[in-house]
C-alpha cells in the first residue's frame, strides 16, 4: 500500500512517516510539506520515499500528488489547513486519516484559528456539508484519529460494548512531564507539542453530556483527582473538561454522563485559573505603557522558554478511562489504563498520537473500514480493527490494561 503524509515535516509527520518507513506492508511513503529542506532530511530511503514540496493552499497540485496513493494521513498544525486538505481530498475522491482534535463534521465555533468557512454558511453548515460531500464521492475520512480524540474514543467505545446498558463514560487522558521532570518546569507542565493549543483549550466552551443531557460549559469544570497504580506506577493527579472527544456527544448521545478530562499534575490547574482570572489568557488586546498587547500572546512569549523540554527531559502520556453500567444484570466498571513515556528519539505524545494515525491510515488504505463521509475514531475503529490497532501497538511498546470489575 502507499501512504501519503500530508505536513511530514512537522514532528508528528515525522513520527507518522517513521513509523510507515519501517512497515513492509507499506511499498512507498509520500512526505509532502512546503519545507523542502525539513522533507530531504526525512527521506533516508530514495525507495520507500517520494517528497513532495506541495502548499496544502494549491488545491490542485494537492489533488494531483494524493491520486498516487492509496490512502493519506493528515498533520498539519491548524484547523485552516485541515480543511483545506480535507476538502482536496474530498474533491480527489482519496480517503484520508487526520489527527486533529476537531470534529469536522460538528467544528469547534471558538477561536477558530484562521478557518475560512464558505460564505452564506454557518460553521456547523459547512462541517455538515463537508461530511456529505465526502459521503457523494465515496470517500472516507477518519477524523481525529491519534491519542485523544484517537485511543481515548476507541477504548471508551470498546468499554460500552462489553456492557448490556451504559450509564456513564469518562476518558481521563492527557501529556505530561514525567515525575523527575514535572519539578523542572513552571505548572508541573512541559511542551510536547503546542502550548497554544493548550491554553486556547483552557479558555473555549465546550460540550459534555450530564443527567442525560448535551450541555455545553466552560473548559476546566468537573475537575476531579485520582491515582494512578497501573504499570508500577502510583501517581496522583488531576483532570477537568477539556475538548478532546468532540464526536462522542453525537455518536453516544444515549448516556447519562460523558465528559473527556485533560490529565496534569496535582497544582496545574489552580495555577492556570489564576492566569484565567487575571486575564492573561484573553486574546483581546489591552492598552499597556508599550502599546496595545494581547495577554495570551504576551503569556506565550513568557511561557514558552520556560516549558521548552530540557536535554534530560522525558514525556508521559496518560489515560485513565471509565466506563460503568451493566452486565447481566450486575452493575460493574471497565476501566482502561495506559502510561506511555518517551523512547528511540520520539516523546510519549508522538508514540501515542503518531502511531496510531498511521495505524489508521493503514486500515483506511488497505480498504477495512465499510464507512464514508466524516467519521468518528469510534464508529471505524471496532472488532477486528480495534484489536489490529492494539496488538500492534504492543510491538511498539505501547500497552493498554482493559479490567472489568462488578
Amino acid at each position: 500500500m502507499k501512504i501519503l503524509v500530508l505536513g511530514a515535516a512537522g514532528k508528528m509527520g515525522k513520527a507518522v512517516s517513521w513509523y510507515l518507513g519501517r512497515d513492509p506492508q507499506v511499498s512507498k511513503v509520500g512526505l509532502l510539506d512546503a519545507n523542502e529542506a525539513a522533507l530531504i532530511a526525512e527521506a533516508t530511503d530514495p525507495d520507500k520515499f517520494n517528497i513532495h514540496t506541495v502548499s496544502i493552499e494549491d488545491s490542485s497540485k494537492l489533488q494531483a500528488v494524493m491520486k498516487e496513493y492509496d490512502a493519506g494521513i493528515v498533520v498539519l498544525p491548524n484547523r485552516n489547513l485541515s480543511y483545506k486538505a480535507i476538502e482536496a481530498a474530498i474533491a480527489a475522491r482519496f480517503n484520508m486519516v487526520d489527527i486533529l482534535e476537531e470534529y469536522h463534521r460538528c467544528p469547534d465555533e471558538y477561536e477558530i484559528e484562521g478557518l475560512v468557512v464558505p460564505q452564506g454558511m454557518s460553521i456547523r453548515e459547512y462541517g455538515e456539508s463537508i461530511h456529505r460531500c465526502a459521503e457523494k464521492n465515496d470517500v472516507l475520512i477518519l477524523d481525529g484519529m491519534g491519542f485523544a480524540p484517537g485511543l481515548s474514543n476507541i477504548t471508551t467505545e470498546h468499554g460500552i460494548g462489553l456492557l448490556d446498558k451504559v450509564t456513564t463514560a469518562v476518558a481521563r487522558v492527557g501529556g505530561i512531564p514525567n515525575a523527575d521532570a514535572a519539578c523542572r518546569h513552571p505548572l508541573c507542565y512541559m511542551t510536547t507539542w503546542s502550548i497554544e493549543h493548550v491554553l486556547r483549550e483552557y479558555n473555549v466552551k465546550t460540550c459534555m453530556i450530564k443527567d442525560g443531557k448535551v450541555i455545553e460549559i466552560q473548559a476546566l469544570s468537573d475537575m476531579e483527582c485520582f491515582k494512578f497504580g497501573e504499570f508500577g506506577r502510583n501517581a496522583d493527579l488531576e483532570c477537568a473538561v477539556t475538548p478532546g472527544m468532540p464526536s462522542f456527544v453525537y455518536t453516544h448521545p444515549e448516556l447519562q454522563y460523558f465528559a473527556e478530562k485533560t490529565v496534569r499534575w496535582p497544582g496545574h490547574y489552580s495555577g492556570i485559573r489564576t492566569l484565567i482570572d487575571s486575564g492573561l489568557l484573553s486574546q483581546e488586546p489591552v492598552e499597556t505603557k508599550w502599546g496595545w498587547i494581547a495577554p495570551r500572546e504576551f503569556l506565550l512569549g513568557i511561557l514558552n522558554p520556560k516549558l521548552t523540554p530540557l536535554p534530560e527531559d522525558k514525556d508521559a502520556c496518560v489515560m485513565y478511562n471509565t466506563i460503568t453500567g451493566q452486565k447481566a444484570g450486575r452493575e460493574v466498571k471497565v476501566e482502561y489504563h495506559m502510561w506511555d513515556e518517551a523512547q528511540n528519539g520520539f516523546t510519549g505524545m508522538q508514540r501515542v498520537t503518531a502511531f496510531p494515525a498511521a495505524i489508521g491510515g493503514k486500515l483506511v488504505a488497505g480498504k477495512k473500514i465499510y464507512l464514508t463521509g466524516v467519521r468518528a475514531p469510534e464508529e471505524c475503529v471496532k472488532g477486528t480493527n480495534y484489536r489490529s490497532m492494539l496488538d500492534e501497538l504492543e510491538l511498539s511498546d505501547i500497552h493498554i490494561k482493559e479490567t472489568l470489575s462488578a
